[in-house]
């Protein structure tokens, strides 16, 4: 079982005292909303409620005030002798009754499924019997989609042959497998900040010691603490989305490419760069080249925010020797990637650029539908220029996005705080929003943010040195 030390919990609850409310209200509040986020994973066991007052400099009778409240709520189990541990309501669900009747959820980055996904599904279909006799079970992916995904790179610059290719299951397969198969315990992983929260995850749990380097929508990547952070820790991998960051929207110009590949080269780095958000450029800026091709450097791509998320297909571009020792280390989390899938995929790569084409008009209009709602409902809020992607980092102006996302489930939205985004609970003054989903989607996800927002402020939020401290 995992544990969660008071210190690793204190650092994850900056900013908690958000209210006038009781104390260890807003202390389970905060709980209740790291493990809701998966910042405190199920089963973890939390700390004594004497050590937990000493960290936060609290009364044991507050912290044991605040535990009792998350046991009634369904969200800590208590066992004499063996501590609490996290867990979530009526044994495997949260209450469905909290987010009423038509629940929202703008915690997942991503599109509706394409109609043409379906006329794909009927052919692969089709297209199953020739495939019948083998094993299914095949770590590398078909040869008939790693043809495909190949030549696309080809064409994209990036001479690539099939025996370079991995099929996946989805990409966050691919950065769990890249993390077993590359780090061992104690390693560095260099991370951007804010970032994609499931790949700290899966780098924390091949064992990896996270060092983040911020990205800004200002600025985009701080090149000097990159530079920093290369040279103090040497690391054994560095993850990056250099094109259309998630969350910020930024994408790293052919300078800072550059340094970084130069970088990872003197330091004996592999450099793995996600190109999930690749082509989703919303102002009809030219496309991007490849990430400078080098034995280092691997890359990552999926189907899941272009296509549908529905279709767990991913894969990984790298040297065959890698490939081989991912195939050799893949068995022990999965079989392969499911034939049908790979061959739904399969038919729709021939239109790939089609398909991106139609992608980018549908975010265009979901970008500036939501950058209109916001503009008209909560004027405080600062939402930058998005120039591709499928999210937007948006200032909340204050330091309470924690109890924005909490408060938000009781307006039927789900959403994630934005220290889900950052390392050591930083990021309170920021708010991930997709605009991915139907206009009315959107117009009721912002409905229910600015109720949220009346609701969180509407005792007054003073600001003071203190919470000016934690502006990033």
């Amino acid at each position: 079982m995992n544990s969660l030390s008071a210190r690793a919990l204190a650092l994850l609850m900056v900013d908690w005292r958000g209210s006038n409310g009781p104390a260890y209200l807003a202390l389970a509040d905060r709980v209740r909303l790291l493990v809701l986020d998966g910042r405190i994973p199920l089963g973890t066991r939390l700390p004594a409620e004497r050590e937990l007052a000493a960290q936060l400099e609290l009364s044991r009778t507050t912290v044991s005030a605040a535990y009792a409240d998350l046991r009634d709520s369904g969200y800590l189990e208590s066992v004499r002798g063996s501590g609490s541990t996290a867990r979530l309501p009526h044994e495997g669900g949260v209450d469905l009754d909290l987010f009423g009747d038509a629940p929202l959820d703008f915690s997942k980055a991503s599109l509706p499924a394409l109609p043409s996904v379906a006329q794909a599904a009927q052919a692969a279909v089709d297209r199953l019997p020739s495939f019948l006799s083998d094993s299914g079970f095949d770590p590398f992916g078909l040869l008939v989609l790693r043809r495909a995904i190949a030549d696309r790179y080809s064409e994209r610059g990036l001479p690539t042959d099939p025996e370079q290719i991995m099929i996946t299951v989805g990409a966050q397969s691919a950065i769990h497998l890249l993390a077993r198969t590359l780090l061992a315990r104690g390693d560095r992983a260099i991370v951007e900040s804010p970032g994609y929260p499931h790949a700290f995850d899966a780098l924390k749990a091949a064992g990896a010691r996270l060092v983040p380097v911020a990205v800004t929508t200002d600025e985009g990547w701080d090149v000097s603490g990159l530079e920093q952070a290369f040279q103090r820790t040497s690391p054994t991998v560095a993850y990056l989305m250099p094109e259309f960051q998630n969350p910020t929207g930024r994408t790293m110009d052919e300078t800072t490419r550059a340094r970084v590949l130069e970088l990872a080269q003197r330091e004996g780095t592999t450099l793995i760069v996600d190109e999930t958000m690749t082509g989703l450029g919303l102002d009809g800026q030219a496309r991007t080249a490849p990430f400078p091709v080098a034995r280092n450097v691997v890359i990552i791509g999926s189907v899941g925010k272009s296509i549908w998320g529905g279709l767990r297909i991913g894969w990984v571009r790298a040297e065959r020797e890698l490939i081989q020792r991912m195939a050799r280390a893949r068995f022990a989390s999965d079989l392969g990637t499911p034939i049908l899938d790979q061959l739904v995929v399969a038919e729709l790569v021939p239109d790939y650029e089609q398909i991106l084409a139609g992608r980018r008009a549908y975010l265009r209009q979901g970008r500036d539908h939501l950058a209109k709602r916001i503009r008209q409902q909560l004027p405080g809020w600062r939402m930058p220029h998005v120039e591709g992607g499928i999210v937007a980092w948006v200032n909340i102006g204050a330091p309470l996005s924690s109890q924005l996302a909490l408060q938000a489930r009781n307006e039927g939205l789900v959403i994630g705080a934005g220290p889900r985004f950052g390392l050591d609970g930083v990021f309170e003054r920021f708010l991930r929003i997709p605009f991915g989903m139907p206009a009315d989607q959107l117009d009721r996800g912002v409905d229910a943010l600015a109720a949220a927002w009346h609701a969180v402020t509407r005792s007054g939020v003073r600001l003071d040195d203190t919470d000016l401290a934690h502006v990033v």
